[in-house]
């Protein structure tokens, strides 16, 4: 099914999926390396005429998937856990070569997508309603009242580039494991990969027919899907600003956002430093800081603050940065030219402000190398605002009391970590964060996929996770048999 390549092979093209028939277009979309810019994938330009036709399909296709049986779904759902298993290492190279992920986190990426499959395959089980007492109150009388979940129809799903495969099976799974049928925009930086995924759910001897559609584009493409009538539901995970406009334009149906963080943590006086330092030099640097919960403030007590920079600061400097074929490699490139460009400037911007650097800030290989930056204040963009790039800042507290109030003090609330031995401090700071997910003893870049996941304020709506998506992707209908 599929075929291995590497970057001297010739170029794979990706299809449409106008249900479950594929089709290519004359006008081919090319996808470049971030590493070796040369052409790695092409797609399909699709077009309004293209979205519409999808959602129509998926809208007939709806019928039929909301009567398949139980043991279908789930079956379908591990037969594709299965396939994407024989096909690890094709994917994982898939993942280096269209968004430069090294190879190490390729694979376990490849590994994530598939235990999120099967989890949620797991979770299909128990999606079911409860029964009710309606005569519990005065006014009621004795029934057969129950409630169950059943599918929403028709689901679109906008997903970004940072983990191509993991996130559309984030969506994918859930929706299609409920009984609804799926119109999926993947981003324009990955479609070969999301292709390949579809193209296993659809080979799988269990699909429903039609029930899985797949167009690619950008802003006409995802537009359209979110002004259509058509979706119940609209999924996308991706930036702020396209968020805003996505909850403008959607109209009546239920929309579920993940969308930007600024992920921080609090290295209190009580904790172990080097053990600390290590891992926050992983969190915040790993993906090349490209991850909604990437660290990017540390703010760090002042009796431990130095001890704690030194030592950040020696980690960071054994991280590898280089090509993403290396088996070796903890970092490659952004994904783009202006994601470096960005970088740059935010960094010089902050030292212009007087913030001291203490470790990267160099273009090596094309890659912007892990940056540790010091005497960071409140006021810098490099900390005000989402990075999404290979930077941390340091900032000095006096106490708990007044890093939990710099944590908060941020219009987004994804996840936040504390590093301390102080069991008050702990059960406190699970209480104070103000934010989607707390992390203790650990970075919040850590995620389980069968939590849920998802954020406050500027960070999101709903939550991910194969339990909740579930939650989200179905509806209620309560029943009510008199005698």
């Amino acid at each position: 099914m599929f075929g291995i390549f590497n970057s001297n092979q010739t170029v794979n093209d990706a299809q449409i999926y106008m249900g479950s028939l594929e089709e290519s277009r004359e006008e081919l979309v090319e996808r470049k390396s971030p590493y070796t810019h040369d052409v790695v994938s092409r797609a399909p330009k699709c077009t309004v005429k293209d979205t519409e036709r999808a959602l129509k399909i998926a809208e007939a296709a709806a019928i039929e998937t909301k009567k398949s049986p139980l043991y279908q779904r789930v079956s379908w759902l591990e037969d594709v856990a299965n396939m994407l298993e024989t096909h690890r290492e094709d994917m994982a190279l898939t993942l280096v070569h269209e968004v430069a992920k090294p190879i190490a986190f390729a694979r376990v990426e490849v590994d994530r997508c598939i235990e999120t499959i099967r989890l949620t395959a797991k979770e299909l089980v128990a999606l079911h309603g409860e029964t009710i007492p309606t005569d519990i109150a005065p006014s009621g009388k004795k029934t057969i009242a129950y409630f169950s979940r059943v599918p929403v129809g028709v689901v679109a799903c906008i997903t970004p580039f940072n983990f191509p495969l993991n996130l559309v099976a984030h969506k994918i799974a859930p929706a299609l494991g409920a009984g609804n049928a799926v119109v999926l925009k993947p981003t324009p930086e990955a479609p070969l990969t999301a292709y390949k995924l579809a193209k296993l759910f659809n080979a799988s001897e269990y699909a429903i027919p039609d029930a899985l559609s797949v167009v690619y584009g950008d802003v006409e493409v995802g537009s359209t899907l979110v002004k259509s009538s058509i979706p119940r539901v609209l999924s996308f995970t991706g930036s702020v600003p396209v968020g805003n406009i996505i909850t403008q334009q959607a109209g009546i149906k239920k929309v579920s956002l993940e969308l930007g963080g600024n992920a921080a943590t609090f290295i209190d006086d009580s904790a172990d430093i080097e053990y600390a330092a290590s891992r926050c030099a992983f969190g915040a640097f790993v993906n090349s800081g490209q991850v909604c919960i990437s660290l990017q403030r540390i703010y760090v007590h002042s009796s431990v603050y130095d001890e704690f920079a030194n030592v950040i600061a020696r980690e960071t400097k054994t991280l590898k940065v280089g090509s993403p074929y290396d088996e070796e490699t903890f970092m490659g490139p952004l994904i783009d030219e202006a994601s470096l460009e960005r970088a740059k400037s935010w960094v010089a911007s902050a030292q212009d402000e007087g913030a001291k650097l203490l470790t990267g800030g160099e273009v090596v290989e094309g890659s912007f190398t892990p940056t540790l930056m010091a005497n960071v204040t409140d006021d810098m963009k490099i900390v005000c605002e989402e990075v999404f790039a290979p930077i941390v800042s340091l900032v000095k507290v006096e106490s708990y009391e007044e890093a939990i109030e710099k944590m908060n003090n941020s219009p987004y609330g994804l996840q936040f970590s504390i590093f301390t031995n102080n069991l008050k401090i702990t059960q406190t700071f699970i209480d104070d964060a103000e934010c989607g997910g707390v992390v203790v003893n650990d970075i919040p870049t850590l995620r389980f996929d069968v939590q849920p996941y998802g954020g406050s304020k500027l960070s999101g709506i709903g939550r991910e996770g194969p339990k909740w998506a579930l939650e989200e992707f179905t509806e209620i209908k309560s029943v009510i048999i008199c005698n």
